[in-house]
């Protein structure tokens, strides 16, 4: 292709990779050649698979396929030296990360990631707060002292790789070792840093998918510093002479895109400088990406390499850290009282913690009365619709089954309700006592027997072919008779919905602890993220398995809940929803063990119970 013609379509494609929305004619002004000309252009790179469009609205979006911007990068280094924009989709989450623990540590004898900060390890404290940030994948990189992780009681979702030749490289060489199991955007952070939980968060969330963390010097005599240019990383050097200007201090925390990854490891393939750190090859990748940064100048953080720092952490920093922790969450919960409420700050006069399984939930008192404020788990966004919870709350509230709902925003999930008072959750054990059973059974009776009309189904056979999209998406491999089962299966849907079944207003995830005892006479049914429209006898199956009911428990709570006369056909179709639950949960947890989570048994206890009562129903079915 001759200069000229290769200079045009070089400017067509760094005006798509700069402004995926802009429109061929607004192109061709950018580029200075006629709409025409850039048609024949962007239809020649669709056509060779460099570019691709995306309706949004009533707009065409523009993309760059990695094919594109491999192009693109090897015409830049030719001709002009400018730099790539990796785009992602607004809104694009990172849900993997890498912590490097290979490095030795002289003066402990022991990785510092497993020092004791606290009441917890230095490590634990790290994945904590990436767990609780949306992160479903980490890789922890190994060398130093490698058996000390051996019986380590870390998290279910931690994979462990090891760098063998730890005492001979740099922590690029560590980095490299994940790159198996790496498949997408990533954090980094280095196992011996001690910093606030906002900090990552600002990371997390930068908009720029490269973005390193920088801080005000430290003064620990070992800063890697920054230059800064132009908004993005410029420079880094831990020799102060070598910078024009000192925008900053490096830490150890950066957020790296899937594209810049695999350019740092193409640079690294040809390395000769074994010790070379993953700071410097960010930086090589840096005069062709975008990499953006996150400036935090007040977070306390603090690395651990010495026995000195060791002690000045646990005797200053961390102490300093957990009250500046606890006083930013206190501010957070205040500001969402203060905006559900439209009440005083002075009037929020006590803030208490609860449980919660996804959520994180809290206790508050506020103009001498008290509430219940829950906060979203991260992550739920993804397998939760906030706004259908909303209106299926609002009905709940307003048929008296579940507590005073007075705020919830359906975009961040945040919702305040009254205080259930006297409150009692019910556990496994307690839902089969009799008196219990009486309150659930009726609850439930209540609900399914209302006219209130919600605006979403579940529908358990939709969930089943997401759920196998979503395996298929993290390259999760299913049971090897799965096949077969679905077909069964399958046999089994035709059987139900020929049973022409009426839907009704349905909770649907009856677990013992989404219901709440009040007194001795009252229970609420809480927590209704996944109601919706659905075969009443959902709930009862569900409340059945998840209580673990014997056959005499099931015989009792259906009499209480059909007043004694329990027909066949519901009993037959208790069981297909059994099985039903069964068979999806234990796709959605082979889901969650393909990005690295562990549920011991629970998936594979689940698949085998539905298989052994789809053989029972089936059987029986022929008998008939």
């Amino acid at each position: 292709m001759e200069r000229g013609a290769t200079q045009q379509v070089l400017n067509v494609l760094e005006v798509i990779n700069q402004n995926p929305q802009m429109n061929q004619k607004k192109i061709a002004e950018h580029c200075n050649i006629s709409v025409g000309k850039v048609n024949y252009i962007m239809n020649d790179l669709a056509q060779n698979q460099y570019i691709y469009s995306e309706k949004l609205g009533k707009y065409m979006n523009y993309y760059l396929y990695k094919k594109g911007f491999e192009y693109m990068r090897q015409e830049l280094v030719a001709y002009q030296g400018k730099k790539i924009r990796v785009h992602h989709k607004e809104g694009k989450k990172v849900t993997q990360a890498v912590v490097l623990a290979a490095g030795k540590r002289h003066d402990f004898g022991k990785p510092s990631g497993l020092l004791t900060v606290g009441e917890k390890l230095l490590l634990d404290r790290s994945l904590e707060i990436l767990e609780n940030n949306g992160i479903e994948k980490i890789v922890v990189v190994v060398g130093y002292k490698k058996e000390q992780f051996e019986g380590w009681s870390g998290r279910y979702n931690v994979h462990f790789v090891e760098n063998p030749k730890y005492k001979w490289t740099g922590s690029m060489a560590s980095l490299a070792e994940v790159q198996e199991l790496i498949t997408d955007d990533f954090l980094l952070i280095e196992d011996d840093i001690l910093i606030e939980e906002k900090a990552l968060i600002k990371v997390l969330h930068h908009p720029e998918p490269d973005c390193v963390l920088v801080t005000n010097e430290s003064g620990s005599g070992d800063e890697a510093f920054v230059e800064l240019q132009d908004g993005y990383l410029y420079k880094i050097s831990k020799d102060i002479h070598q910078l024009n200007r000192i925008d900053g201090e490096m830490v150890g925390i950066s957020k790296i895109s899937y594209e810049v990854f695999m350019n740092m490891l193409a640079t690294f393939r040809h390395n000769q400088n074994p010790y070379v750190n993953y700071e410097y090859l960010l930086l090589d990748a840096a005069r062709l990406y975008d990499v953006g940064y996150a400036k935090l100048s007040d977070v306390v953080w603090a690395e651990i390499d010495t026995t000195k720092q060791y002690e000045v952490v646990k005797n200053k920093i961390y102490p300093r850290l957990v009250k500046k922790e606890a006083e930013f969450k206190e501010r957070q919960i205040k500001r969402y009282v203060l905006e559900a409420l439209s009440i005083s700050e002075e009037q929020v006069t006590d803030i208490q913690s609860f449980g919660g399984m996804t959520n994180t939930n809290f206790k508050v008192m506020a103009g001498g009365e008290e509430y219940v404020l829950r906060i979203p788990g991260s992550g739920t966004e993804e397998m939760i619709s906030r706004r259908d919870e909303m209106e299926t709350a609002n009905l709940a509230s307003d048929l008296g089954i579940d507590a005073e709902l007075l705020y919830f925003n359906a975009e961040t999930g945040v919702k305040l309700a009254k205080l259930i008072p006297n409150a009692e959750t019910l556990n496994p054990k307690t839902a089969k006592r009799s008196d219990n059973m009486i309150l659930t059974a009726n609850i439930l009776k209540k609900l399914h027997s209302s006219d209130i009309v919600m605006n979403n189904v579940f529908n358990v056979f939709e969930k089943v072919e997401h759920y196998e999209g979503l395996l298929n998406k993290v390259n999760g491999s299913n049971f090897d008779d799965y096949v077969e089962v679905k077909r069964k299966i399958m046999q089994l849907k035709d059987m139900y919905e020929a049973m022409d079944v009426t839907l009704a207003p349905c909770h649907n995830d009856t677990v013992s602890e989404n219901f709440v005892k009040s007194g001795e006479d009252k229970v609420y049914l809480i927590d209704w993220e996944y109601g919706g429209m659905n075969d009443p006898m959902w709930d009862i199956a569900a409340h059945s398995l998840e209580c673990d009911f014997s056959l005499e428990d099931e015989e009792l709570f259906l009499s209480y809940y059909f007043n004694g006369l329990v027909e066949e056909s519901y009993k037959e179709r208790i069981l297909m929803n059994k099985i039903f639950q069964d068979f999806l949960w234990s796709i959605w947890t082979k889901i969650k063990e393909s990005t690295g989570s562990d549920f011991g048994t629970y998936g594979i206890d689940r698949y085998h119970r539905a298989k052994k009562n789809l053989q029972l129903f089936l059987a029986l079915a022929c008998e008939v």
